[in-house]
């Protein structure tokens, strides 16, 4: 019996692109599933260590939901690294103004602080409509539940 783990290597990895449709669908939920795909989680050979994921095309932004109240509560900071540089935006005004970012935002949080989780971040693609142009690559739908 053999017990070692298998660890994926590099040039066994085929990436496949997946596109999400974000409309009516909580922000969390549509993140969750996006980071997982982009990480590689969903697949039986995941290595941790290795970029394993897939191309993530998101569409329809414009129309995620905020549950509770966050549309009003949550507020989106960052700073300029000058004193008194911080920048404050609503998430109501995010979502009206730059929705893509909303989202961006949203996954690349959930993916590693490394080098190796911004690669994987290159592989996002959001747009606020239902427009994209990525019909070359033959994305497969991936379901997101509510």
């Amino acid at each position: 019996m053999n017990n070692t783990t298998y660890s994926a290597k590099s040039n066994e990895i085929e990436s496949k692109w997946y596109i999400i449709d974000a409309a009516n669908k909580p922000l969390g939920r549509v993140a969750t599933e996006a980071a997982k795909l982009l990480r590689g989680k969903h697949k039986p050979t995941f290595t941790p260590n290795i970029d394993m994921g897939d191309h993530v095309i998101i569409i329809n932004a414009k129309d995620v939901l905020l549950t509770g109240n966050k549309l009003n509560n949550k507020v989106y900071r960052h700073h300029s690294g000058y004193i008194g540089g911080m920048k404050e935006v609503s998430a109501k005004d995010m979502l009206e103004k730059n929705p893509e970012k909303a989202i961006t935002l949203a996954i690349k949080g959930m993916l590693p602080h490394t080098p190796l989780g911004r690669k994987m971040a290159t592989k996002l693609r959001v747009y606020a409509g239902s427009e994209h142009e990525n019909q070359a690559q033959k994305p497969e739908v991936w379901e997101v539940r509510k």
